[in-house]
């Protein structure tokens, strides 16, 4: 038999890695420079001072030359001692992860269960703190887009909870698929440590981990006690300031950092945050075309980044992927734990347009047909009457 040759444009649409731009592919083929010069120092402080546009926040940024696991463990390794609860919520897969990372660094994990369908509720985490008279929770931490579930928590709604709480625990926020995809708001929400990546929103290869840390939390610094070297906040923080690196730095991923950052304050944050909207929208009513269930089943918790689509029962969906990515090439997001062998994803973030998520959505659309997956058709019109229309009356 023949090797099937596959011809045009692969079709990545898992919800993260993303899509990086041609401009800052090219970015990154900037020669090497030496990290020790004037030029890196300006080129770190430059960006950096780009983030703090992007997260709104005028407080330090710490860049890691790691993924968002690396920024996880950085939060909790420079604020916390061995011993610490913290108070989180089951959202998803990576909430789940982050816990786990937590109880191996010897830290309490207060683990408010959830259904992985549901967002979490700010009155609960009110009541937990309310109720911990002694103020041993030490940090809330919240998963702003959950990439496992398509839900997105409100982040204003948990800083209300903790203030009317009057507690002074941290809040760290998960940001990875929001930041770039959602509207966050570092300083007005009141966020002590924002954690980020960035191969998702902020159009990146993967690399690069962020930490966004508040004069709160570098206070809590000086007093944590959980060993730290690599992920140390204070060598990273003095770079804001000098544009110096503790160690070899990531030199490529600055040039490309410069350069999203750019094309992000081009198109806007405000445009930004819309047009996700309106490819996720899209993205949806497809799904409800198709006569299939969206995962998230709070449409107030709807996240931008991505849909989680549940398949029917007894069909399973890693099949159905398979499939779609041999027909019609095109990658989607697997299950994952809870919820493995039960739902596909399409990512819709980032460097993305209408076009590019109509392809996706028609490649699903004929690729669960392949699959023998029953549905009823016409989900890509839907998405196609939507965008059309939406599009003409955003001038796009």
């Amino acid at each position: 038999m023949a090797k099937k040759v596959k011809r045009g444009r692969h079709f990545l649409n898992v919800p993260g890695p993303s899509n990086v731009p041609d401009r800052v592919l090219r970015a990154m083929d900037h020669p090497l420079i030496d990290h020790r010069s004037q030029e890196f120092f300006d080129l770190v402080k430059e960006v950096c001072a780009g983030y703090r546009r992007i997260f709104r926040t005028e407080s330090a940024v710490a860049i890691y030359p790691s993924s968002g696991t690396g920024a996880w463990e950085a939060a909790l390794l420079n604020t916390l001692s061995p011993g610490d609860k913290i108070l989180g919520f089951e959202s998803g897969q990576f909430a789940t992860l982050w816990k786990v990372m937590a109880e191996r660094h010897g830290l309490s994990v207060d683990f408010m269960p959830g259904d992985w369908r549901h967002p979490v509720d700010p009155a609960e985490i009110e009541r937990r703190l309310v109720a911990d008279k002694s103020h041993s929770i030490k940090a809330v931490t919240i998963v702003h887009s959950e990439t496992s579930t398509g839900i997105a928590c409100s982040i204003p709604g948990v800083r209300q909870a903790i203030d009317r709480a009057k507690h002074p625990a941290l809040l760290m926020v998960d940001s990875v698929s929001s930041a770039g995809v959602h509207e966050y708001r570092h300083d007005e929400w009141g966020v002590d440590v924002t954690i980020c990546g960035s191969q998702k929103g902020l159009m990146l290869p993967p690399g690069l981990g962020y930490n966004v840390v508040s004069k709160k939390a570098l206070a809590a610094n000086k007093t944590a006690k959980l060993p730290r070297a690599y992920f140390d906040w204070q060598p990273m923080v003095d770079a804001n300031q000098s544009g110096s690196f503790p160690y070899t730095p990531p030199i490529s991923m600055f040039f490309a950092a410069k350069e999203a950052i750019a094309m992000m304050e081009e198109e806007g944050l405000d445009n930004i945050v819309a047009r996700h909207e309106r490819l996720a929208e899209a993205t949806r009513r497809a799904v409800r075309a198709w006569g299939l269930e969206i995962l998230c089943a709070e449409p107030r918790a709807y996240a931008n980044a991505l849909t989680a689509i549940m398949v029917p029962e007894g069909v399973n969906a890693d099949a159905v992927r398979a499939a779609i990515l041999e027909h019609y090439d095109v990658s989607l997001g697997a299950g994952l734990g809870k919820v493995f062998g039960k739902v596909f994803r399409i990512g819709h973030l980032g460097w993305t347009n209408e076009l590019m998520v109509i392809g996706a959505i028609a490649g699903v659309e004929m690729g669960m047909g392949v699959a023998g997956v029953k549905f009823k058709s016409g989900g890509t019109q839907a998405a196609i009457d939507y965008l059309g229309g939406n599009s003409a009356a955003h001038g796009r």
